[in-house]
């Protein structure tokens, strides 16, 4: 997965455990660090940092970073080898993104040099042990900072809520373009499977004359997605209910747009431990042929959306000549297409001529 976005707080996890270290230079006794159960018995990897950190340490069991000893910079090396040395993606992003989250910046660049010099205090340091450890777990970054941005927005980001990609930001370019050019902006928009409402709120801080509504089976990404709706404005609402009920709720609607699950199910296997072991499977899945979603989308369509009204949808590379035959089945429906995404538009039936 792709890394880009921007630092922010989490709530700090773990238990604390008592680490000694024995020195000729150093005497360090009783550091107090918060780290996870599970990093334990990995701890003595970090001997090859303090080594070449502080010329000569030496522990007497587990060693953890001293405080007050390693800088920032310092910090962003010996975490990227690190996250090599176990498998980590994006090891170097990681370890940049992670500590300039820890000092309240984007950026590692956007912080002055002075501070990336200073040494960290034992608050830093402590939450940067916990911080990296769920980065060593796999936890992707996005959950271990607790925020991500998409476009112009910071969302928060709790796991398992479903992960926005890079891609889907151009799926909101194309939307916002034909909505612009179709509907003008007080159109009403419907966004299935929200999950952390990137595309409904996105479109909202573009075209804030826009009705929203968004849906999604998971209460979690529903409540996240109302999280960041309230961040910047309020959505006009953010439910969890069935098609059915949606129909009576929301009348006809301009615009469908969704990123659904479209993974192929043999596909699951192939994923990333970031993705498998904690984004929502259920926001990935598609079923045998990564459809199931999508169908049900498809056929909701027709009974929402007005003559002309239209659907996005972001699909696997191997979906548009699926979907062509489904529409081809579906005489509502009219299949435009581009590149990663379908658009299909509403027509209604001609009257017959006598």
């Amino acid at each position: 997965m792709a890394l880009s976005g921007r630092p922010r707080k989490l709530t700090e996890r773990g238990q604390k455990r008592s680490l000694t270290f024995c020195s000729p230079l150093l005497q360090i006794s009783k550091l107090h660090v918060t780290f996870r159960s599970a990093q334990v018995q990995k701890a003595e990897s970090f001997m090859e940092w303090a080594l070449w950190g502080f010329h000569g340490l030496r522990a007497c069991s587990a060693p953890a970073l001293p405080a007050g000893c390693i800088t920032a910079l310092q910090a962003v090396d010996f975490w990227t080898k690190q996250f090599e040395g176990k498998g980590v993606t994006e090891p170097e992003l990681s370890s940049r993104y992670i500590i300039a989250y820890l000092l309240g910046a984007k950026t590692i660049e956007s912080l002055e040099q002075q501070r990336l010099k200073e040494f960290l205090s034992r608050e830093e340091t402590d939450q940067l042990w916990q911080l990296c450890t769920q980065r060593l777990s796999r936890m992707p970054v996005q959950y271990v900072i607790g925020e991500w941005d998409f476009r112009d927005l910071t969302l928060k980001m709790r796991p398992p809520v479903f992960i926005p990609r890079p891609e889907t930001e151009e799926l909101v370019e194309v939307v916002l373009t034909d909505l612009q050019r179709l509907c003008g902006s007080g159109a009403t928009v419907l966004e299935v499977g929200c999950g952390s409402g990137a595309i409904s709120v996105s479109l909202l801080k573009s075209l804030p004359q826009l009705k929203a509504f968004a849906l999604d089976q998971s209460q979690e990404a529903v409540d996240l997605t109302r999280e960041n709706a309230l961040r910047s404005f309020h959505l006009s609402i953010l439910i969890n209910v069935n098609a059915d009920a949606l129909l009576g709720l929301c009348g006809s609607v301009a615009v469908l747009v969704s990123n659904p699950p479209y993974l192929f199910s043999q596909d699951m296997a192939t994923l990333q431990p970031e993705i498998l072991r904690f984004e929502d499977h259920a926001a990935l899945d598609g079923g045998k042929d990564g459809l199931n979603v999508i169908k049900q989308t498809l056929t909701l369509a027709p009974r929402i959306l007005p003559n002309q009204g239209r659907v996005y949808l972001e699909v696997d590379p191997r979906h548009p000549p699926l979907i062509q035959q489904w529409v081809e089945g579906n005489q509502c429906l009219c299949l435009l297409l581009r590149p990663r995404f379908c658009i299909l538009q509403n027509e209604a039936p001609k009257p017959d001529q006598d």
